[in-house]
């Protein structure tokens, strides 16, 4: 047999240094994700052990059904429709880990795409401190998985508006149309302040490539061909108008599925929700003092535990300080790190303007060799602003506030003033990365990447314990299995009369009632609000379905009358308590230890 010809050949040196650099690249690139999921195990911890994750809003049911939303305002659109729709792939526990994992890998790789700087420390800095903070702790622990869906493609949306491109906005907002209104609204925010304030690029001769000249002029209206049409420019405010119309279109397509069923709904906002929402002290530092430290959400009961002591108060409030003086150093001419460096920029000959990085893409700069801000800066800056003066809004306005709400129920998203702190979140993600990029040495960056973690330690382990998995117990899924099976049309009446349970075998901890996410068949529930005041006293808030006012006087009806009255409103089926006895003239269907399933006769 010949010899093999290629037995002696050597590779060339050069081959595997090019190898290394591109393995190196790619780990640099796939880092921030990392960290993103090595954040998302720690901060999950049980809560991503066999069965489902059941706190307040958060609600995954198995065999979640494919149903339309009901007659109150639709704040589970299209989320539990694309929920239903993976859990006919893949088992239903799995999807709802995979989304909450997904929540801190799309947020930490999104905050680190952002930062103009390719050095991979300012990203880390930047990808710890947006998935890990009080707002995602807080509004993880209240259940709001849809908003934060949004909130981790919120970075993703803002670097999509600088690129430019309907459709990679639209890509970049897809986490957020899947969450829903809230998810959306405080999208909106960022994307529209961003499209109305990132530079327009210069105006320059035919034929020249783009080398990012200096933004605000007026941009040249060209021919089919490439040929710039004498003498006629477009100003520079007519481009950023028509790029917030177009960013408006884009959000306006993808609300639609919330949007159209809110605005055919009959729902209701009472305006005392302003007050039961409103931004409130989870600490020593008071209410602003808890917003500008990322705090301050209403709910007593999704505090991280030991967020209200000094030490993490002062600390988490002087991080806050820390990143928005790094973001407001962005536009000094000594923000070096923001800058081209020239590694970045090579090719670019003396007195060319070398692009920004983004992520890996161009994005125009203004000036060469000045630490300039990156395009995004004001629209972040605007969009930060605007959301924490709603945040304030709800605390020193509430009656002109609660005014608009009774004017038109359409401000009634406004209410809950704290959850629109998600650019300042991103504001100072960024602005961390900056003070990094400004003293870049391995001590910062392994400093900047864990302080998140130090300043905020008792968000581990699913908050201690706050977040776990458990699994239904066997009569629930009786239940839907006899209730689902029945052909007959008529709705499900869902007992106790109120919107929230806390049941032993989820460690009592507080839920939204899973009966109303269980059924492929209109449910009935008590939406009405109880919220605790810091004084001690009880806050109700109206529900939003106008259909539980008829429901709610039924039920006050005679023990004679009770039935007859719910199976004249379309009532077929009644879930109660295994002791109730409300209903002693309805057939029983199932009796469980815990439940106790109802049909109502319709009536002669």
């Amino acid at each position: 047999m010949a010899p093999d010809a290629s037995a002696g050949i050597r590779s060339h040196p050069l081959e595997s240094v090019i190898m290394r650099s591109g393995w190196v690249e790619t780990a640099e690139r796939s880092a921030p994700a990392l960290l993103g999921l090595l954040l998302a195990l720690l901060a999950l911890g049980p809560a991503l052990g066999p069965g489902f994750v059941l706190r307040y809003d958060m609600v995954f049911v198995p065999d979640p059904p494919l149903a339309l939303p009901g007659e109150g305002f639709p704040r589970a659109v299209p989320s539990d429709l694309v929920v239903a729709l993976l859990s006919r792939i893949a088992p239903d526990q799995m999807v709802q880990k995979a989304v909450l994992i997904g929540i801190f890998v799309l947020a930490a790789s999104g905050a680190a795409a952002l930062v103009p700087s390719r050095r991979l420390g300012p990203r880390l800095a930047a990808a710890a401190f947006y998935a890990w903070n009080a707002y995602l702790a807080q509004r993880l622990l209240l259940g709001q998985w849809a908003l934060l869906l949004g909130v981790a493609g919120l970075p993703w949306a803002v670097r999509a508006v600088v690129l430019g491109g309907r459709l990679r906005l639209a890509v970049a907002l897809l986490p957020a149309a899947v969450g829903g209104f809230q998810a959306m609204l405080v999208s909106a925010l960022a994307v529209l302040a961003t499209a109305a304030t990132a530079p327009v690029p210069a105006a320059r001769p035919s034929g020249t490539p783009d080398t990012g000249g200096s933004p605000g002029r007026a941009v040249p209206i060209r021919a089919p061909r490439g040929r710039a049409v004498p003498g006629r420019t477009v100003p520079a405010w007519a481009v950023r108008a028509r790029r917030v119309v177009e960013a408006a279109l884009v959000l306006g397509v993808l609300s639609l599925p919330w949007l159209v069923p809110a605005l055919l709904s009959r729902a209701v906002t009472d305006p005392a929700g302003v007050e039961a929402f409103a931004a409130r002290a989870d600490g020593p530092l008071g209410t602003v003092g808890s917003l500008l430290s990322l705090g301050g959400i209403w709910n007593a009961n999704a505090v991280v535990p030991g967020q209200e002591s000094w030490w993490s108060a002062i600390v988490r409030l002087s991080l806050a300080a820390v990143a928005v003086w790094g973001f407001a150093r962005l536009r000094a001419p000594r923000a070096v790190p923001y800058r081209a460096g020239a590694g970045e920029a090579r090719g670019a000959g003396a007195g060319e303007v070398p692009p920004y990085r983004a992520g890996g893409e161009d994005v125009p700069s203004r000036r060469a060799g000045q630490g300039e801000a990156p395009p995004y800066r004001a629209g972040v800056a605007v969009a930060a602003g605007g959301g924490l003066a709603v945040a304030l809004a709800g605390v020193f306005a509430p009656g002109a506030l609660g005014g608009l709400i009774a004017w038109w129920p359409g401000f009634g998203p406004l209410r809950d003033g704290q959850l629109y702190l998600a650019p300042f979140v991103l504001l100072q993600a960024v602005g961390l990365a900056s003070v990094v990029a400004r003293w870049h040495s391995r001590a910062v960056v392994a400093v900047a990447a864990a302080v998140p973690v130090l300043v905020l330690p008792t968000f581990a382990l699913g908050a201690f314990g706050r977040l776990s998995a458990v699994d239904y117990p066997d009569e629930w899924r009786r239940v839907q299995a006899i209730v689902n099976a029945d052909p007959a049309p008529g709705a499900l009446l869902s007992l106790p009369w109120g919107a929230h349970r806390a049941f032993a075998w989820n460690g009592r901890r507080v839920v939204l009632d899973p009966a109303t996410k269980m059924f492929r068949r209109r449910v009935l529930w008590n939406d009405a609000l109880l919220v605790g005041l810091p004084g001690g006293g009880r806050l109700r808030v109206a529900s939003e379905d106008p259909a539980v006012a008829a429901a709610q006087a039924a039920l006050r009806a005679g023990p004679d009358g009770r039935t007859a009255a719910l199976a004249g409103l379309g009532v077929r089926y009644v879930l109660a308590q295994a002791g109730d006895n409300t209903f002693q003239d309805a057939v029983t269907v199932f009796q469980g230890p815990e439940i106790r399933l109802l049909r109502l006769d319709p009536p002669k």
